[in-house]
């Protein structure tokens, strides 16, 4: 038995705790000193305080009196001092082995091993006791409930009822762990007795309702608080979580107005909860969201509160995700100066990593000089900022720092890095780390399957996936099936959406129709793709009927692409895709007049169209073009040497490709406007600087936030062959490897 050894040291001499046999040899303090340190221990509990009162206990000229043990085990029990308390306890049974068996001081035992979490020897003491009150039983229920111990919490919660009513204390403690079946049996309980009006009891019920109740079930936290005769901060509190936890940020707002316009009071967890509950609403409504966010803010500042880090760290999540603007974000950041967590740095991290990649990784490298300790969510963060830019250089040099500080076998980073390399187009890194990863999850699978489908490796993805030795799960068949898309693999891409209800038991849902439509129209197959829309158990949404109409644009079909526009327009009247694709069917089928009509309407409708843009790094900057090129500082020497360059091409081949114009102009102007579009600009710049060190022989990589268009497509695979360099390029859809004049996906993209 666990405390065996302890009722066993009455024959021999107490073993001291190692710090107290620095005080052996001093003289016996008064009396009077002690009782006043006494005193202090139990008004203010702290460490210091009871290691400084320990000298004088065990130099104590008499026997202490069991109130002496009880206060001491009490500040053991508050202050988690495992090591003192059982030194104590030796003690207690060696010099007065009277107080041992007074009730008073083995309930303060109990409670002290139970807080402390040994629960094996509260439990020995408990099972000794001859005589036992409400306070036994109610110490070692909130024992097992801190410590989670939800079967043996409740078992002794209903031996209780045999013996003694049960107090407010004891039917919060067991509610804290109850799932539903057995809180709705308390909840009865304290019925019976008259406790469910009880603010702490009612707060209880609201609490276990809350973490039990499913979106679809009677809302019966909403019933207690209802009936409660008082109510606290903490009943608000509760209620106010609940509704964040249902994804109902108005009713937590609404809430949060009442309590502020009737001067209820709230605290730090009543703001942290309304702002969550801003961000986690099940259909958020950002302009709403925002508004709200501002009014928080402006309580926060007014009471106070704006002090405090952890509300500004939801200040500034919520106003990230509202999609509020980062510098507000980064001025709330920096108003916290010299109180900036871990927490707080890596919120605003968060905040740039998609909006402002390079803003991110210098973010991270300024906490890195702060010599705060980073933990694995700060490498993470930083890792997705990286996988935001165009080449590995920032995803090397946090791989390197996640190893020096010993993470690598962490798999959400290993996770992370693959994630990282694959986007910023080195699938031969993500490849390694995917290899040299001790443990593996279904997120490692996957991260490394979905690399492979966007670089058009679906050859690679198949023979990965036949290695899988976890189970797969609904991501892992999207991942699949894109590399099937990419690469036009309809036959496997029919066999795998197949296998996944047969085979796994996965039920396809919408990102795998929409996989699956693409595999289909990609391939020319519509009528086969119809069916499936038609037979799907829910209905198409805006990606599904978008992945069609792509590919009505691709093979010209005008016809079925006219139906397909008018149903993205219905779902989403203004996103300009349907408009822009079906603006280029017409164009391709040089219908300009429909597709000047178009143009017309978008702007009569005010849909604006996402203007392409591309990026490259040149000596460590990260560079912007637009088509055109108009703001861009060297734009005289570029569109110089693009001269040049597209003269050298025609050379060996090169012939524009005018249907990609989209306006009824001659057709020397039509090429004239293709060699301005924005990744020709990226790479004749990349080349420019290359120019001055011919040494360099790395692959030039360029970002694109639209589909490449076929005419740059093709630009693409020439300046590979004429520079003799690889090109790869991310578009919105996969990665494009441009070598030797060839491009890794068979232009089939």
């Amino acid at each position: 038995m666990l405390c065996e050894g302890i009722m066993l040291r009455r024959k021999r001499i107490t073993t001291v705790h190692p710090f107290l046999r620095l005080f052996t040899t001093v003289n016996p303090p008064a009396t009077l000193e002690f009782n006043s340190s006494l005193q202090t221990l139990r008004v203010q509990p702290t460490h210091h305080h009871l290691e400084q009162l320990l000298s004088s206990f065990y130099n104590y000229p008499t026997h202490h009196s069991s109130q002496t043990y009880a206060t001491l085990f009490h500040a053991c029990a508050l202050l988690h001092r495992l090591d003192i308390g059982q030194d104590i306890h030796n003690h207690m049974l060696f010099h007065n082995p009277n107080a041992a068996q007074e009730l008073y001081t083995i309930n303060h035992l109990v409670n002290m091993y139970a807080k402390c979490g040994n629960l094996e020897c509260a439990r020995q003491l408990f099972d000794q006791m001859p005589h036992r009150n409400i306070v036994s039983w109610t110490s070692l229920i909130s024992g097992y409930a801190q410590s989670g111990r939800t079967n043996q919490c409740f078992s002794l919660f209903c031996s209780m009822l045999a013996h003694y009513r049960p107090n407010d204390f004891s039917y919060a403690s067991v509610l804290s762990v109850c799932d539903s079946s057995r809180g709705r049996q308390v909840h009865a309980v304290a019925l019976k007795t008259g406790f469910d009006t009880c603010v702490y009891v009612g707060n209880g019920l609201i609490a276990m309702y809350s973490r039990n109740s499913s979106m679809d079930g009677c809302d019966e936290a909403w019933k207690v608080f209802n009936v409660m005769e008082f109510l606290n901060l903490v009943s608000w509190n509760t209620m106010i979580a609940w509704f964040q936890m249902r994804g109902q940020g108005d009713k937590a707002m609404g809430f949060f107005s009442v309590m502020h316009r009737y001067s209820l009071g709230f605290n730090r967890a009543t703001l942290v909860s309304v702002l969550s509950s801003l961000f986690g609403m099940n259909e958020i409504d950002f302009s709403w969201g925002l508004q709200g966010c501002f009014q928080l803010h402006c309580v926060s500042v007014k009471t106070g509160f704006i002090l405090d880090v952890g509300i500004v760290t939801a200040l500034l999540k919520a106003y990230s995700i509202l999609g509020g603007e980062l510098r507000d974000c980064y001025k709330l950041f920096l108003e916290m100066s010299g109180s900036q967590d871990l927490v707080l740095w890596t919120e605003i991290i968060v905040a740039f990593s998609e909006r402002d990649p390079e803003k991110a990784i210098l973010l991270f490298g300024q906490l890195r000089r702060e010599g705060l300790s980073l933990d694995s969510y700060a490498f993470s963060i930083a890792l997705k900022a990286c996988a935001g830019l165009v080449t590995d250089r920032n995803a090397l040099m946090v791989h390197c720092e996640v190893i020096k500080s010993g993470f690598m076998d962490t798999v959400v980073l290993g996770n992370a890095l693959i994630h990282a390399y694959a986007r910023c187009g080195s699938i031969s890194q993500a490849k390694q780390v995917f290899e040299e990863m001790r443990y593996r999850d279904i997120v490692s699978w996957n991260s490394m399957l979905k690399a492979y489908a966007l670089h058009g490796k679906a050859n690679e993805a198949l023979r990965l996936f036949r290695k899988i030795d976890v189970k797969p799960d609904a991501t892992t068949f999207v991942s699949l099936l894109s590399a099937c898309s990419h690469a036009g693999r309809v036959e496997e891409g029919i066999k795998i959406f197949d296998a996944m209800f047969e085979k796994h038991g996965i039920v396809p849902q919408l990102d795998h129709y929409a996989c699956i439509v693409d595999i289909l129209c990609r391939a020319g197959h519509f009528i086969q793709a119809e069916k499936i829309i038609k037979e799907m158990p829910m209905p198409p949404d805006y990606v599904v009927w978008s992945a069609f109409l792509g590919a009505c644009r691709k093979h010209r079909e005008s016809g079925l692409a006219q139906i397909v526009a008018s149903r993205l327009k219905e779902l989403d009247p203004e996103n300009s895709l349907a408009y822009v694709l079906m603006s280029n069917v017409h164009c391709s089928a040089n219908s300009f007049n429909e597709a000047g009509h178009l143009r017309k309407q978008m702007g009569q409708l005010g849909v604006k169209k996402q203007p392409g843009l591309s990026w490259t790094e040149v000596g460590g900057l990260v560079h912007e073009f637009a088509s055109g090129g108009l703001q861009h500082p060297d734009r005289k020497a570029i569109y110089t040497n693009l001269e040049d360059f597209v003269k050298e091409l025609k050379h060996i081949g090169y012939i524009p490709e005018t249907t990609s114009s989209l306006h009824d102009i001659e057709d020397e102007q039509k090429e004239e406007q293709l060699y301005y579009h924005s990744e020709k600009l990226a790479l004749i710049y990349a080349l420019q600087d290359a120019s001055k060190s011919p040494s360099s022989c790395s692959a030039i990589k360029i970002i694109k936030n639209i589909r490449i268009c076929l005419d740059c497509h093709n630009f693409m695979k020439l300046s590979s062959k004429l520079i003799e360099r690889e090109i790869i390029v991310r578009d919105s859809n996969r990665f494009h490897h441009f070598k030797n004049g060839a491009c890794s996906c068979n232009d089939y993209w």
